[in-house]
């Protein structure tokens, strides 16, 4: 996966203050929300990093949220942690995610996600980390990123996980 391709009149940029969050609409109130109120916020504390797709209207079409975090050894999976220390490990995080209600079915929020796993794969040339995690708003988006073969982590329904080599191998295809 090299460079990821956009439609012509669309382009990603880090979240600025000018831009419309609030006329987003992704259908989860929650991820709105979040994406109206906190995402600059948190972007300004160096908490997370936001981009933003837009189109040539300037309206937001999607966007994705990364951050960084530490999970316990015992959290991940046996296969996840065969071999690493039995202490708190690095992941990246991909903490929010959407695409607005007028460009869903359009291929978008695949390109989005691909975009955010690029991110965090050149992230982790730098800050390494074992895998990518989220945590699912619902079973649609479950199943949206179980077609990206993220997994189940064993006692966390709704919290997925890619693991490093699998991003890794995603990163080194085509």
């Amino acid at each position: 996966m090299g460079t990821v391709r956009f439609p012509t009149g669309y382009r990603i940029e880090p979240l600025r203050k000018d831009h419309p969050r609030r006329a987003f609409c992704s259908g989860q109130p929650r991820v709105d929300d979040w994406f109206a109120t906190a995402a600059l916020q948190n972007q300004d504390k160096h908490l997370s990093a936001t981009k933003v797709l837009t189109g040539a209207d300037a309206a937001i079409a999607g966007f994705y949220t990364l951050a960084t975090a530490q999970v316990d050894f015992s959290d991940l999976p046996a296969e996840l942690t065969k071999r690493l220390p039995r202490r708190h490990l690095p992941v990246a995080v991909l903490a929010w995610f959407g695409v607005d209600e007028r460009h869903q079915g359009e291929g978008l929020g695949a390109r989005l996600l691909a975009q955010a796993l690029r991110d965090c794969y050149d992230a982790s040339q730098t800050f390494p980390v074992v895998a990518v995690i989220l945590d699912c708003i619902d079973e649609n988006a479950k199943t949206f990123y179980r077609r990206w073969d993220f997994r189940e982590l064993p006692g966390h329904g709704n919290r997925l996980y890619l693991s490093w080599m699998q991003l890794e191998a995603m990163m080194s295809v085509g």
